[in-house]
């Protein structure tokens, strides 16, 4: 079986639009969510989200692009051109023929969707765009992302709510870890931040209207984010014999599923991905240094995160590090796992771990070291990554600082 290392990242999100400004507002704790600005926003009771502000799409996209990619595919575009550049990789000839993509989206095209309804059924038109359906479609983006850079291998996109691009990238990991081809570009994306998108998440009652403050006993909800996180995972020896940089190498990973409720996570499903995880990587509980937690700031989440937590590292829980960056990008749904990846990078490349902003009051079912408010400096080598998804489907990645 192959190693399989990390060799280019790219993101949008609302906390910068590319993986340096991004890092640094991790680094320094710095809350993305804010005021949410689009259309009859005044008639949604959520008016906060982790929105992409300052974004212009006609300078990064022509005319013709536009009318083809909705907002997650663009999100998906600027991130996979980062990514692309900073591995150096030109994909061309045997390497074109065998690279792929494999992405994460739950929503799809939303903001497309919440558009052209509002053309039929409120201005009472009867056509729309002949581009609607290829533009609203869950596969969108990783069909772009296969043209863009020559992607022939497999490419496909994995739809599994919350856990999407955990998922995807688990399936890229096994596709480089097993042979299948020495490169795949993975991650995810979402932009459901539209009126329609807010409005449907508003029924489930799970929503903050004044912030996102996971694991604090004063919390009351989740707060939807936007944007995407893009890597390439590469092949080791591939990308050792073109002397390229390595920012961290993927482990391990593992998948399950509660098969118990729709809505309500168990603590046995989440506990058996993460047991998986370790066992995938062939690593001790006590090997881990950190955790990015799924940490939506719902009480059922947190506290159901904190005991599968406690029961699969037992004494060594104590000791752990575990944050929600959704406290500051908000909760990209189909997207969020692979910005929180980000975080783990952060942590065991570089040393910092991303705190949990909004803290304010301990809360018993949550007691572990949450890295409150502030980002913290320790000596981590192994991070996970923990994504548990509506419908009980669990994936956890397992990160290693590369040797």
């Amino acid at each position: 079986m192959k190693r399989v290392v990390i060799t280019g990242a790219g993101t949008i999100n609302a906390l910068g639009h590319n993986v340096p400004d991004t890092l640094e507002a991790m680094r320094e704790g710095r809350c993305g969510i804010g005021d949410l600005q689009f259309r009859d926003v005044d008639r949604l009771a959520i008016r906060i989200g982790g929105q992409v502000r300052g974004y212009e799409p006609e300078t990064r996209f022509n005319r013709q692009q536009m009318s083809l990619y909705d907002r997650f595919t663009q999100f998906t575009l600027i991130a996979a051109r980062e990514a692309i550049a900073q591995s150096g990789l030109e994909f061309s000839g045997e390497l074109a023929a065998r690279a792929g993509v494999v992405l994460g989206n739950s929503g799809g095209g939303m903001t497309t969707l919440d558009e052209n309804y509002r053309s039929v059924y409120e201005d009472g038109k009867n056509r729309v765009h002949p581009f609607v359906v290829p533009k609203l479609m869950n596969n969108a983006a990783a069909s772009h992302v296969s043209m863009e850079f020559n992607l022939k291998g497999p490419s496909f996109t994995v739809s599994t709510a919350c856990a999407s691009s955990n998922h995807a990238m688990a399936q890229a990991f096994q596709m480089v870890h097993g042979g299948m081809t020495p490169v795949m570009v993975t991650g995810g994306s979402e932009s459901m931040l539209c009126f329609g998108g807010v409005k449907a998440w508003e029924g489930l009652r799970v929503m903050s209207k004044d912030g996102c403050r996971p694991f604090s006993a004063n919390r009351n909800g989740m707060v939807q984010g936007e944007g995407a996180g893009i890597f390439v995972f590469e092949e080791y020896e591939h990308a050792r014999a073109r002397g390229a940089e390595i920012l961290a190498e993927v482990a391990g990973y593992a998948m399950s599923s509660d098969a118990a409720d729709i809505v309500m996570p168990s603590k046995q499903g989440a506990a058996r991905a993460i047991k998986g995880a370790l066992a995938d990587a062939r690593l001790n509980p006590s090997d881990v240094g950190y955790i990015n937690a799924h940490g939506t700031g719902t009480a059922a989440n947190d506290k159901t995160e904190s005991a599968a937590v406690a029961d699969v590292f037992g004494a060594h829980a104590d000791r752990l590090m575990i944050s929600s960056t959704k406290s500051m990008h908000g909760h990209l749904i189909g997207g969020t796992g692979a910005v929180e990846l980000l975080a783990c990078i952060l942590a065991v490349r570089d040393g910092v771990i991303a705190p949990t902003i909004g803290y304010e009051e301990p809360d018993p079912e949550c007691a572990l070291d949450v890295v409150p408010n502030e980002a913290r400096e320790a000596d981590v080598s192994v991070a996970l990554s923990n994504a548990f998804a509506f419908g009980g489907l669990n994936a956890v990645l397992a990160l290693k600082r590369f040797t």
